[in-house]
């Protein structure tokens, strides 16, 4: 396998680095494409469908390449796989239920290679609001396909509008639903993992009231008060409370313990003034206990390069291409950090990469399995047997 990534602020910039990248007969089969929704999605993919290049995709909120960091741009991972070896799968979920399109892609990447792996695009939420449920996804392709299943990727921004993310292929878009590149892992080996290198801070302390992904109150109080005085805040009244949070550019992920599991993490987005309601990126369930997290610093990017540089050595495996899907929450928290970080794993690796901040991760925990993350970076390496 042979790996190039290639960025452009504009259709004719990608023209111009796709060119440039053919110009040593180099011929990719596949790009995966990461871009901002002020770029011509379309443009891009009949661009790639020119020269016969197979195309999946996600709307960013940042995107970058090895040595580029950029807002608003496009960035692309060129690969010569064997055709034969992948498939693209698309699904406009609509009004259907998840569970029955999360299960129908699994069946269909069954059907086609007996130890399917999947690098998934799905996006968070539609121009009308709809959320998609990123646990229920990976717990329905792991109903197909079993718990060992290897899945890598992340949901699609928006630039941090909040406006509506999309996935595509070259002849397909959607605002609700996913695409998945599968892949043949008889002959394309994936190593990766989904850290978050946050660490817990302070004594346990239960969420009272919750419905969906509002929070209420904790330990009885109201929620956004709580969350406050972790920061350090003791804001007089209501209103100052809100004025507060809504000024603030940074938001430390909360960590719900789960049995046998590692703590799930999860990230505020919001305040919600009519239900007077802190907004999370996903399900708080009611009673669940949780710890907050201490403040961002560099050990948080030590701890996620080092578990590469871990996994290296103890496997003894090579890469070709790099994939990252970084939470957006990771660059408004870590700043520069969070591209060193993603240069750290490019450091790694020695392969090309490129990546994009999401809004949730899929990828491999700590304790082995493929969840469903946030506040997480989840990376994956791919290497032709």
């Amino acid at each position: 396998m042979r790996a190039k990534s290639i960025k452009g602020n504009s259709t004719e910039e990608i023209k111009t680095a796709l060119e440039n990248a053919l110009a040593d007969d180099y011929l990719p089969t596949l790009a995966i494409v990461f871009i901002s929704i002020k770029q011509d999605r379309k443009a891009i993919s009949t661009l790639l469908a020119q020269h016969s290049i197979d195309v999946m995709g996600a709307t960013s909120s940042g995107e970058f390449i090895d040595g580029h960091q950029s807002e608003g741009e496009i960035t692309l991972m060129l690969l010569d796989i064997n055709k034969s070896d992948y498939q693209i799968l698309a699904e406009d979920i609509g009004e259907r239920d998840v569970r029955d399109a999360s299960e129908q892609m699994a069946n269909s990447a069954l059907q086609k290679f007996s130890n399917p792996a999947f690098i998934l695009l799905s996006t968070l939420f539609s121009a009308t609001g709809k959320m998609m449920p990123g646990e229920t996804l990976i717990e329905n392709f792991e109903n197909v396909l079993g718990a060992n299943i290897n899945i890598f990727g992340g949901m699609a921004g928006d630039d941090i509008s909040f406006t509506g993310t999309y996935v595509f292929t070259k002849d397909f878009e959607t605002d609700y639903g996913m695409v998945a590149l599968v892949l043949n892992e008889d002959k394309i080996g994936l190593r990766g993992t989904a850290i978050s290198g946050w660490k817990p801070i302070g004594i346990s302390k239960k969420i009272t009231k919750s419905k969906d992904n509002l929070v209420y109150t904790i330990d009885e109080k109201p929620a956004l008060e709580m969350y406050l005085r972790y920061l350090g805040e003791d804001q007089s009244s209501a209103e100052d409370q809100v004025k507060f949070f809504n000024s603030i550019g940074i938001h430390y992920p909360i960590q719900i313990e789960r049995a046998n599991r590692d703590p799930k993490m999860c990230a505020t987005i919001g305040y919600d003034p009519k239900e007077k309601a802190m907004i999370f990126e996903s399900e708080v369930p009611e009673g669940s206990a949780f710890r907050f997290s201490t403040p961002p610093d560099f050990d948080i990017v030590e701890t996620v390069v080092d578990s590469a540089s871990t996994l290296k050595k103890e496997t003894g495996e090579q890469a070709e291409a790099l994939l990252i899907f970084s939470c957006a929450g990771r660059l408004s928290a870590l700043g520069p950090l969070a591209q060193q970080e993603n240069e750290g794993l490019a450091g790694v690796w020695g392969a090309p990469m490129a990546g994009f901040y999401s809004y949730g991760e899929f990828g491999k925990s700590h304790s082995g399995r493929h969840e469903f993350h946030s506040t997480t970076c989840s990376w994956v390496a791919l290497k032709e047997k």
